[in-house]
């Protein structure tokens, strides 16, 4: 594999990127576990493969890969087995990589091998005794077993990790390095531990070990009362964008707190990664849950976000008034950090829409007026009915090209308006199969992904991916 990791904005051509197709532990969420694993509700597992997220897989094949999938046309009953990482016909490509085919690779490694199941039975409280006779199985098996909790008798020896499909949150690069997150919630716990090993020790991340900065508690944690959901330091890689070569957003929210957000921001400045760290502090609510849920950026002059969540509490409706808790703190607060020749310089900025206008005109140089799409077209109550089913949660495969979800109407009109093409990604997908375009000549398209199973997992195309590689946003395009 080409070992090369490289990620300066969120726009630039994607080249390289970790993903997870939908594994058997997502159709084992029981409805008095959904939230405790993070889900709203349960999913019908066939449908989310085969008819939406096989789709997000050819499309990212396309784009990113078309060799690896030439043969999937004449695989005939082989094609299932096409999308399927452990299975011998699973499709081979160093561009797009299902982390499950990580791990296997990573079990071969001896070292590796005892250590991280008996690591998996002590964060699971299981017994390592009993765990010890999975050490037989292959590679492969094992892999399934540490993802889905689950033996191929059916058998279930730990709870599953079903949000391993939202691979975004175990690690973001940022310029030519990688940070390793810390997960808010215990039912995810296992995910930051699979990628740890994954990270230091997989050949594909071989010559990034010194330039990995992992999230540490420090000692105040420790004198918590005895609390498991408790953690001081908590990042997820939802909150953090590498928005332009010089500058990175962390968002304080739900799942990250304001002493990871420190923390990650006094390491990058002090190995001078970056120049500045906007720090976004978004309602800690479900609604919100990472900042990639309320904005996205597609093209250098143009963001999707949630209007209501930019403007001051008296720009709402006042139909909103009865949806706000007493007491909760709805205000949107950003402060950008300057590592400077003199020390660090703190800039205090007034709203999202004038954080992100200042991100398109003076990191990337966009001569234009800046443009935003609004979530819901910025009709009550279309803004948050769509927010909640990821109209703001976009994965850029290109600059201007981007895959969204199919619910989202309203968004999409406001979509339309900027001067957008919208395309379904079945659609899409044949006029690739028949020839009738190229990737490359896909240009200001929002392609819309089938999403009735997949928007039932909270995490829409943003969440679901983990980009390794980008060109670089400064690259002259012929």
């Amino acid at each position: 594999m080409n070992t090369s990791i490289f990620v300066n904005s969120e726009i630039a051509a994607l080249e390289r990127l970790i993903i997870h197709s939908p594994d058997s532990g997502l159709g084992k969420v029981v409805p008095s576990k959904a939230q405790d694993w993070l889900f709203e509700d349960i999913i019908h597992l066939d449908t989310m493969r085969k008819k939406e997220y096989d789709l997000y897989v050819k499309l990212l094949l396309h784009f990113l890969d078309p060799e690896a999938i030439r043969w999937y046309d004449s695989a005939g009953d082989a094609r299932r087995e096409f999308f399927k990482p452990n299975s011998d016909h699973y499709f081979e490509s160093d561009k797009v990589i299902d982390i499950e085919r990580l791990l296997f690779e990573v079990l071969e490694n001896p070292e590796v091998r005892i250590p991280l199941v008996a690591a998996v039975a002590a964060i699971e409280e299981c017994s390592y005794l009993e765990m010890r006779h999975f050490l037989k199985y292959s590679n492969r098996e094992l892999s399934k077993i540490l993802i889905t909790g689950m033996t191929d008798a059916d058998e279930m020896f730990f709870p599953p990790v079903p949000n391993l499909i939202f691979t975004r949150d175990l690690g973001v690069v940022v310029n030519d390095h990688i940070i390793l997150t810390k997960p808010a919630k215990s039912a995810r716990t296992r995910e930051s531990l699979i990628a740890k090993y994954i990270f230091f020790n997989h050949p594909l991340f071989s010559d990034f070990t010194g330039r990995i900065i992992e999230i540490e508690e420090d000692e105040a944690h420790f004198l918590l009362p005895e609390d498991k959901t408790r953690r001081i330091d908590t990042l997820e890689g939802g909150d953090v964008m590498m928005v332009a070569p010089n500058h990175l957003l962390i968002g304080i929210s739900e799942r990250t707190t304001l002493d990871a957000a420190r923390q990650t921001m006094s390491k990058l400045f002090e190995k001078k990664v970056v120049e500045k760290v906007s720090i976004v502090k978004i309602p800690s609510k479900r609604d919100y849950m990472h900042i990639d849920t309320v904005f996205t950026h597609i093209r250098r002059d143009v963001w999707v976000l949630l209007r209501s969540i930019v403007h001051k509490k008296q720009d709402y409706p006042k139909a909103w008034d009865d949806f706000e808790p007493a007491g909760n703190d709805e205000k949107v607060r950003i402060k950008t950090f300057v590592n400077g020749p003199d020390g660090i310089e703190v800039r205090d900025i007034d709203h999202l829409e004038d954080l992100l206008a200042r991100i398109s005109k003076d990191d990337l140089k966009c001569e234009g007026p800046v443009r935003f799409v609004y979530s819901g077209n910025d009709r009550f109550p279309f803004g948050e009915r769509e927010q909640w089913t990821d109209s703001c949660n976009l994965l850029v495969l290109r600059e201007g090209v981007a895959i969204a979800y199919d619910r989202n109407d309203k968004t999409d009109e406001a979509f339309r308006e900027q001067g957008f093409r919208l395309v379904s990604a079945a659609e899409l997908l044949a006029d690739f199969e028949n020839n009738r375009i190229r990737p490359e000549e896909v240009k200001d398209t929002i392609i819309l992904l089938p999403s009735a199973e997949l928007s039932r997992a909270r995490g829409g195309s943003h969440c679901m991916s983990l980009p390794l590689k980008r060109k670089d946003i400064f690259e002259k395009i012929n």
